[in-house]
């Protein structure tokens, strides 16, 4: 526009969004996907607030963790012993209610329902938060996943995060599980190692074959054999306890998700994860509609899922070194299915194939899972639990 071109009265008061096709602002909005963004968005007109319920890409950030017998919240930073203890009562992912505001303006703005405070002023319910969120003494509202999707009426893909992983582990172990459920476990991948050191100087080839020189994952001249020392020193006893841990923490999360799986039909993939990535659990679309079919079976003894009868195969080498210098002592690779699942792949000669196990993990934990893949196998069974 050039500077004596005149501007009508009428071109000031054009809402340009309204220009827009509604197809370009659900594009925006499943890029945004974090739950607190779109709660802002509802905020700014009665057409952002309808199209974000239509939203089919959401990401759900859990502020704490407040386990069934303690009304005090633990804050990202400062996890409790209880809470990161898998063995504990089940654990309620809850938000803050930083993020209640924008919907309870929401509410007023569009003149939604209002409820009296026990401190006698009025505040309303929201959209997203259902009208028995939680209030600590400190007055502040807490409100679940569950209810913070209560009225996304689209999601097809979502992914929860919470604050850290269940799991207390010492200073430098490394310790990451992927799991994957339907109305039960349907296979469990594990990595461990007692410590995780870097080396300036790293027998890795970059050759392109993605793999160290000896196939043996830098731990010399051995067949893969797990030395006699494991199972004297109390590295086996550890690994028991980090498959079990593992497992049972899987299995609170599983837990957690069956009210959120069975009120969201049209759910296509779903991912309970940490922000500090020690476990991931997975659903696809066949597993999630197994759930709503077939329910659940909840432990006797804590509110998490029931683990059955499991076969598994167990990698181990004393020394193994990765991309970049990472060295991983003691690394342990654990790949677990149901008793049931093992026997048919057996019928079917499958149980040569462990292309989920060598895949379950990012970089560069994925190459230590293909490395370790390759040593001799050691067989286990466990019972349900």
């Amino acid at each position: 526009m050039s500077p004596s071109a005149s501007v009508r009265p009428d071109d000031l008061l054009i809402d340009h969004f309204d220009r827009l096709p509604d197809s370009l602002l659900l594009l925006v909005f499943n890029k945004i996907g974090d739950v607190k963004a779109l709660g802002r968005c509802c905020v700014v007109s009665r057409r952002f607030h309808s199209l974000v319920r239509q939203v089919e890409n959401v990401v759900v950030r859990v502020d704490c963790v407040i386990s069934d017998d303690d009304s005090t919240t633990s804050s990202p930073s400062s996890s409790s012993d209880k809470s990161r203890n898998p063995f504990s009562n089940l654990f309620r992912f809850v938000f803050f209610g930083t993020i209640v505001k924008p919907f309870q303006f929401l509410n007023q703005f569009l003149g939604g329902p209002k409820r009296p405070s026990s401190s006698g002023s009025s505040s309303s319910s929201s959209l997203f938060l259902a009208e028995d969120g939680e209030v600590d003494q400190c007055g502040v509202t807490h409100h679940s996943p569950t209810q913070v999707l209560k009225n996304f009426n689209e999601v097809r893909f979502l992914r929860i995060e919470l604050p850290s992983g269940e799991l207390g582990i010492d200073d430098g172990v490394l310790l990451k599980w992927r799991a994957d459920f339907g109305s039960t476990l349907d296979n469990c991948v594990i990595l461990g190692a007692s410590s995780v050191v870097y080396s300036s100087k790293s027998a890795y080839d970059n050759d392109g074959d993605g793999f160290c020189t000896n196939n043996n994952g830098g731990g010399g001249d051995d067949n893969g054999s797990i030395p006699e020392s494991f199972y004297t020193n109390g590295g086996l006893k550890l690994r028991v306890v980090w498959t079990i841990s593992s497992l049972i923490a899987a299995s609170a999360r599983h837990y957690l998700l069956e009210p959120i799986i069975s009120e969201h039909k049209t759910l296509d993939n779903l991912v309970l994860t940490d922000a500090d990535g020690q476990g991931v659990l997975c659903m696809n679309r066949d597993q999630l509609e197994e759930l709503r079919v077939k329910p659940l079976s909840a432990s006797s003894s804590s509110k998490r899922t029931q683990v059955p009868a499991l076969n598994m195969r167990l990698w181990y080498a004393p020394h193994l070194e990765l991309p970049g210098g990472m060295v991983l002592k003691g690394a342990t690779l654990v790949a677990i299915r149901p008793s049931e699942q093992s026997a048919v792949a057996m019928s079917r000669k499958e149980v040569s194939d462990v292309s989920w196990v060598s895949t379950a993990f990012e970089e560069p934990y994925g190459t230590a899972a293909k490395i370790l893949v390759k040593r001799r196998t050691y067989c286990l069974e466990m019972n349900s639990f």
